[in-house]
């Protein structure tokens, strides 16, 4: 069990800041939830965990995904306290719960470069981070947040060694209403964010 992979999709009620005008906030936070979680559920060879600080968010998960509460916090806190809540496993992925039309191959990609570092992200589109991959125990010396600028930077200018960070192919996030133009239309998934907007 110990080695176990962990996928956890991080919901905070900052995922309603990129609603676009005259949608529900709390409706767009769901569908975008539950959309970045299905993709995980469908992953093979990982666990998908919901670490969340939203309230009433077990009901977008399939039955028997540990659901984790976490106060609302942001930066290095956040990424800190999604590590320490997670129940177990020997590799863990932290995927911003604001990404739904993420190419599942992305997260596999992030598991390989685990193969040899001891961290690694996935970039996002404007600064930031989509995912951060890291082996558990979470290092004491891995101190960034799916917000920070580069975290790739500031994880490498802390890490104790060169190799020791590794970095994934990149994504976008949906941060701001304009974000929502990011989407892939092209892409499998992301059906109930789909669904929403075009209504």
């Amino acid at each position: 069990m110990t080695q176990e992979r962990l996928v956890a999709v991080v919901v905070t009620p900052s995922i309603a800041e990129a609603t676009p005008p005259g949608v529900d906030a709390a409706a767009f936070l769901t569908a975008v939830a539950e959309d970045t979680y299905e993709l995980v559920a469908g992953l093979d060879f990982v666990s998908p965990v919901l670490v969340t600080s939203v309230p009433g968010m077990e009901e977008i998960v399939w039955p028997g995904t540990p659901v984790v509460e976490i106060p609302d916090l942001s930066g290095e806190a956040l990424v800190r306290a999604a590590f320490a809540a997670l129940p177990y496993g020997g590799q863990a992925v932290l995927l911003s719960g604001d990404a739904p039309d993420l190419p599942p191959l992305l997260i596999g990609k992030l598991f390989r470069r685990l193969g040899r570092a001891r961290v690694a992200v996935c970039p996002a589109a404007d600064g930031g981070a989509v995912a951060i991959a890291a082996h558990l125990p979470y290092p004491d010396w891995a101190g960034t947040g799916f917000d920070d600028h580069d975290p790739v930077k500031a994880l490498r200018a802390a890490a104790p060694g060169p190799r020791t960070v590794a970095t994934g192919p990149g994504w976008h996030r949906l941060r701001t209403p304009d974000d929502i133009a990011r989407l892939d239309p092209g892409l499998e998934g992301w059906d109930n964010t789909r669904a929403l907007l075009s209504a």
